[in-house]
């Protein structure tokens, strides 16, 4: 038998697979199921990027490309930080990726060398531990708290750095909680791992998916990042596989040279349909949807409150709600368990994003429909009124 490398086995399950294998294989029996679990867009690519990317096929640009991405959208996605998000990024610090997974995995062994010690957040992005454990580092998860909207502080950089630490991995807006850091609580943090001697990769995936104040990139507060994005949910790409990278001039040959030993290149179809992403009119279908989004994320925040689904830091990005459900009697795997058995409503349990807070948060995803919502709402409804037959007029047991 063919023997493991001992790293699969601090490998970090990812029970929102595992809700989507049970709710398709409810589905497959017959079932209705609403899925607010996997964090995927109901919403595909628009008509113009589809036409660019048969376009780019008939004229037989199927070959490799260079191992950063086509020059034009290098340049493209420079133009969209500068204008979008206030950082100026001289296209040669950009690198485009087999979507943020591969952008993560470069940036991880371009970094971290074997035993390097990294801090996340808990609750955070289960998946992105791999990327540290596969380059020999070392996650440690650092619990916060609601009231600091789930972020971590400068404060746990003094806590929690040691001998061994490198460096932070952090998100916003986050993937569960959907919540951003404030610019100044960033600007605090960053400088805190910098007088340190540590480094930041900072994860802007759902930087575009906003829905309050308009984000500045980080890089707007300290140019020497590694920040990593992705075409899956803004753009609604999920399964073209194309993202990029950003870090500084010193560190773009390193990380060149992995990306033409490791991939080649990026899909080059991807890359030259993504080029039409960032046509005018094609920003104001996505600027539609990122207001679809905000619908959702206004009509389901209400509704919660009203189930006593209670939201401890109300997101203001991506599609996410990260909710609190200890008052219904329930740890949060059991309560995800019979709330897709019983009400045909899939959402993930906390387990999967860290421990601190595993046992009574569920993340619910608004990436469905307004009507398939209101659907999902009536179900939870009846679900929580049978579970708390005693419960007051707000459901809470």
């Amino acid at each position: 038998m063919v023997r493991l490398a001992d790293r699969t086995e601090r490998t970090v399950p990812f029970y929102a697979v595992e809700v989507l294998k049970q709710a398709q294989a409810l589905a497959a029996q017959g079932r209705d199921i609403i899925s607010l679990g996997i964090g995927e867009p109901d919403f595909t690519a628009p008509a113009r990027v589809l036409e660019t990317l048969n376009r780019a096929a008939d004229a037989g640009l199927s070959g490799y490309t260079a191992p950063a991405g086509i020059p034009a959208l290098r340049e493209a996605i420079a133009h969209y930080y500068d204008t979008h998000f206030g950082a100026h990024v001289d296209p040669s610090r950009i690198l485009v990726t087999s979507g943020a997974s591969g952008a993560l995995m470069l940036a991880a062994l371009a970094l971290i060398n074997p035993g390097d010690e990294i801090l996340m957040p808990d609750p955070s992005y289960p998946a992105n531990q791999n990327f540290i454990t596969a380059a020999g580092g070392i996650t440690q998860l650092v619990p916060t708290t609601a009231e600091h909207r789930f972020q971590l502080r400068p404060e746990d950089i003094e806590t929690h750095w040691g001998p061994a630490t490198r460096g932070v991995l952090i998100a916003s807006p986050s993937n569960p909680t959907g919540t951003s850091m404030p610019r100044e609580a960033l600007r605090a943090l960053i400088a805190a791992v910098r007088a340190r001697g540590g480094f930041v990769i900072m994860d802007e995936i759902y930087l575009g998916l906003y829905y309050d104040e308009p984000p500045q990139s980080a890089l707007t507060l300290d140019d020497d990042l590694v920040v990593i994005n992705s075409f899956s949910k803004y753009f609604h790409m999920t399964g073209w596989r194309l993202g990029w990278l950003m870090a500084p001039a010193t560190l773009m040959p390193a990380i060149e040279r992995m990306a033409a030993s490791l991939a080649i290149c990026a899909s080059a179809l991807a890359q030259h349909a993504a080029l039409s992403c960032f046509e005018p009119e094609v920003m104001q279908i996505y600027e539609r949807r990122r207001l679809s989004f905000k619908e959702r994320r206004d009509y389901l925040l209400p509704e919660f409150a009203r189930l006593g689904v209670r939201v401890p830091a109300a997101p203001d990005g991506a599609f996410y709600i990260f909710a609190d459900v200890r008052s219904f009697g329930l740890d949060s795997t059991e309560f995800c368990r019979r709330l897709l058995q019983d009400a045909g409503v899939a959402a993930v349990p906390g387990l999967d994003f860290g421990q601190a807070h595993a046992a009574h948060t569920v993340r619910f995803s608004y990436a469905t429909g307004l009507d398939r919502l209101h659907e999902a709402v009536g179900r939870m409804e009846t679900f929580l009124g049978r579970l708390c037959p005693a419960a007051t007029q707000d459901l809470v047991c």
